[in-house]
């Protein structure tokens, strides 16, 4: 069973009324997309994020805490999960910078474009699914699909605004692909292993609006004794606490 709670070096996320719970993938995506966000916006004059399904509130506080200035919209369609993520942000140092929607993201209405837009979307869209309806809308495309989503950034997403995505690594072509149609062009990749024995299970895709070359790398996250890669620890050394 998973622990009910999840400490970091500045914030805890209490994560016992989420369908879904903090994972390594995720953290080193929140991770990756925080210092993104940073080298993008090196004014640090508050930039406006979305974070489209927020679960337990963590992306956008390892955002929040990167980035001082951030403005982010956390949107997330499980009441239960929503109210435990205003509680994990109003415990945090930045319950000023983020503010939380339990709305279902596709009717989402907001008067403004973003600058960046995040998301731990519903993963294995048509994989076998669980009996627990509550994981079944957190993991699965029940709620959310992957096109569906991709309809939500474009609608969302300022001109020169960013997405960033965390997906199962054998839905990474296709999203690529799906996303081209829509005028979202992939940036940078990163496919992410467990181990140098694994295959890659995670991909973490960022996309603009611009046509370039993309920047492709890897990172694996524990090395043959099963210690974290120097790759890894460099990303999180921020927010785990024993780095």
């Amino acid at each position: 069973m998973a622990n009910s709670y999840f400490k970091f070096k500045q914030f805890t996320i209490n994560q016992n009324r989420c369908a879904m719970k903090v994972c390594t993938d995720a953290c080193l995506f929140g991770a990756l997309v925080a210092n993104h966000i940073f080298t993008t916006n090196k004014k640090n004059d508050g930039f406006q994020c979305l974070d489209i399904g927020a679960g337990t509130g963590l992306l956008s506080l390892m955002a929040a805490q990167k980035n001082i200035q951030i403005k982010i919209d956390a949107v997330e369609i499980d009441a239960p999960a929503a109210e435990q993520v205003r509680e994990n942000i109003a415990a945090s140092p930045w319950i000023n910078n983020i503010q939380v929607f339990n709305e279902d993201i596709i009717s989402f209405k907001a008067e403004k474009k973003y600058d960046y837009i995040i998301s731990n979307p519903p993963f294995f869209e048509d994989d076998l699914k669980s009996a627990d309806k509550t994981k079944n809308n957190a993991k699965h495309d029940t709620s959310l699909s992957l096109l569906e989503l991709l309809q939500v950034v474009d609608n969302h997403l300022a001109t020169a605004g960013i997405f960033a995505v965390l997906l199962p690594y054998h839905r990474v072509d296709y999203f690529i692909e799906e996303s081209k149609k829509r005028g979202l062009y992939l940036t940078t990749q990163v496919l992410v292993k467990h181990t140098i024995k694994h295959k890659f299970f995670r991909g973490i895709l960022f996309f603009n609006r611009e046509e370039t070359k993309p920047e492709l790398s890897e990172i694996i996250i524990k090395d043959i004794e099963h210690k974290y890669t120097p790759e890894f620890a460099a990303a999180l050394k921020d927010y785990y606490l024993f780095l």
